[in-house]
């Protein structure tokens, strides 16, 4: 090697070893932990009231439009959310907001006779969601290399319920609930953060719904997008995502575990 060659090697590998520190110093960290969006996301909140309430107009000799019962009963939970959002509601939690929208409900489709003991159980059909069919596979592929917790609009009671009812193997329940603030506000994903220990970015948001990710991505914290064409009945609408618009998208659970290594 010539004197010049030599010294313009020096040179090279100077700069490189000068430039690959900053290349570390700028690289994410390593993703530590996965909350899920829990409704639409990991559970069929859908599907398990309409076949819950099917079984329930069959022992009872009633007709109910269950699919637009549902519907109608999921369309008042983001205006109930925004009521204790904007102060108009003290903060109540979500239990109590579907209780309040199912009163309405039931004058609205008809239904009568309920007593209260009824009317308990018919709330409490949100902590019996059955589970996508890739969920529990999915989530305990992920369990064995991530910390993994629902991050959901959901109380505790009503998360920790459905886990148990659903099979769902969460490492712990982390909840809206603990931070007083309903998604998409910050201070929702913020606390979880703070309570796993961890930096925002050693956290992902998994979820379907692209506003959920977008105000995780604002705060920090890394996003994995989860396919579910169905949520809102075959041929309804869901969002939608290409490579690119998030750190991950994937077609279901088990595929997110599968881009995640896990």
């Amino acid at each position: 090697m010539t004197r010049r060659k030599f010294a313009k090697a020096v040179s090279v590998g100077a700069a490189a070893a000068v430039v690959a520190p900053a290349l570390r110093a700028q690289a994410p960290p390593p993703v530590k932990a996965l909350v899920f969006d829990t409704f639409g996301t990991v559970v069929d909140w859908r599907g398990s009231i309409i076949a819950e309430g099917m079984a329930w107009s069959k022992s009872k000799g009633v007709t109910v439009d269950w699919p637009r019962f549902a519907d109608r009963w999921r369309e008042g939970y983001h205006p109930a959310m925004e009521k204790v959002r904007k102060g108009q509601l003290p903060w109540t939690k979500l239990d109590d907001l579907h209780r309040m929208i199912f009163d309405e409900l039931v004058i609205e489709f008809g239904i009568t006779g309920l007593n209260e003991a009824e009317k308990d159980q018919w709330n409490r059909v949100w902590h019996r969601l059955k589970p996508w069919p890739d969920s529990v596979a999915g989530l305990t592929r992920l369990k064995k290399k991530y910390l993994i917790s629902p991050l959901s609009n959901g109380n505790v009671l009503l998360l920790t319920e459905m886990g148990k009812n659903a099979g769902l193997p969460w490492d712990l329940i982390m909840s809206a609930e603990l931070s007083r603030h309903y998604k998409p506000d910050h201070e929702t994903y913020l606390k979880a953060a703070e309570l796993l220990s961890l930096k925002p970015g050693e956290v992902m948001m998994a979820a379907a719904h692209g506003y959920d990710l977008k105000a995780a991505r604002d705060c920090g914290l890394r996003t994995g997008f989860i396919h579910r064409p169905d949520e809102h009945g075959i041929g309804g609408p869901a969002d939608h995502a290409k490579p690119g618009d998030f750190d991950v998208v994937s077609s279901d659970i088990v595929d997110l575990a599968q881009k995640l290594g896990a």
